[in-house]
């Protein structure tokens, strides 16, 4: 009787092990956190991820998003995923620090030459290995989103690195960022997006880096007489999920998530490409504030003054990361 009981038993606790088969034909649930609205490319991103989803996937798999942090907020969503309360999420890649020392490679200055050697870079094997660099801490990388590059704003025109000297500059949390200005004799101050333009306006900070999209939606130029089109670095955002959570999922229906989010990846990526140019031209017919376009030579001197701190964090990044990031770079 055993005998016949135990194969039985051994499917139940299998059955049960899995959260996947355990919801038999109740659809997985995917609960998609973000901090941004919903007419943002990330927010757009997370509309059409559900929308296909949903379409090629009805009754097998089911989509939540949550918008504007209402669900988490910048401080704990990492830790949400890891723990499975959130299978979704979209931070940007400075967020990763403390997960992937390596990640600190798209913070690094006047690393890619323009948006265009980004994307050659995000299709090349190195690039994929940072997507899996967090899998053991129960981060799973899927894709890169990208914001666009970054513009240099401040109180005064900065044509030469020299120029900079003395301003203080609002900055993501990141070592990275913050040796950045330290570079150039500035200071970085560490504060959230969303106090960017009050900080401005009271002169706690006296510049900024945004993409283009940032600086027109917050109305930066407002308060910035000057802006260095300077594309010095990239905001990006890595689309995660939980490790343990993404590989119990069905392989069949893994992969076709996969492949939706391929296609997502691509709209997401056209769209913030679409809502930078468009922001530019707004920025610029408003005549709040000055364009400072680089020449060869001085976007050179920018390079060669932020160079030593590829070097500083070079051991953590690695020399094969970062060799393989200056391969794209045309120039």
């Amino acid at each position: 009787m055993y005998k016949f009981l135990l194969p039985l038993i051994l499917s139940a606790a299998l059955f049960v092990a899995n959260p996947v088969l355990a919801q038999g034909k109740a659809p997985i649930v995917i609960n998609f956190s973000h901090v941004v609205a919903e007419n943002t490319p990330k927010g757009q991103g997370a509309v059409l991820f559900k929308q296909m989803v949903e379409t090629r996937l009805a009754g097998q798999v089911k989509v939540v998003v949550h918008a504007n942090a209402s669900l988490f907020g910048d401080a704990d969503e990492l830790e949400a995923l890891r723990d499975n309360r959130v299978q979704m999420l979209a931070p940007s890649l400075s967020k990763f620090s403390a997960y992937s020392k390596q990640l600190q490679l798209f913070d690094l200055p006047f690393l890619f030459d323009d948006l265009e050697a980004l994307k050659r870079f995000q299709k090349r094997d190195k690039s994929r290995e940072l997507l899996r660099a967090m899998t053991e801490q129960n981060i799973y990388g899927l894709a890169f989103w990208n914001n666009g590059m970054k513009q240099l704003s401040a109180t005064r025109e900065l044509r030469l690195p020299t120029d900079a000297k003395g301003l203080a500059f609002r900055i993501q949390p990141s070592k990275v960022l913050d040796a950045q200005f330290k570079a150039l004799d500035a200071t970085g101050v560490s504060l959230p997006f969303s106090e960017t333009l009050t900080a401005l306006q009271s002169g706690k900070v006296q510049g900024s880096e945004n993409a283009w999209s940032n600086i027109a939606s917050q109305r930066l130029d407002a308060v910035q007489p000057f802006i260095t089109e300077s594309n010095h670095g990239t905001l990006n955002y890595m689309l995660v999920s939980n490790t343990r959570f993404w590989n119990s999922i069905p392989y069949k229906t893994r992969v076709e998530l996969e492949a939706i989010i391929e296609e997502v990846t691509v709209v997401v990526n056209q769209q913030a490409e679409a809502l930078n140019q468009k922001a530019r031209e707004q920025v610029l017919a408003a005549g709040k504030t000055k364009l400072v376009s680089l020449t060869e030579q001085e976007r050179a001197a920018w390079r060669s003054a932020m160079q030593p701190v590829w070097k500083t964090y070079e051991a953590e990044v690695g020399a094969d990361m970062l060799h393989a990031a200056q391969t794209v770079n045309r120039r």
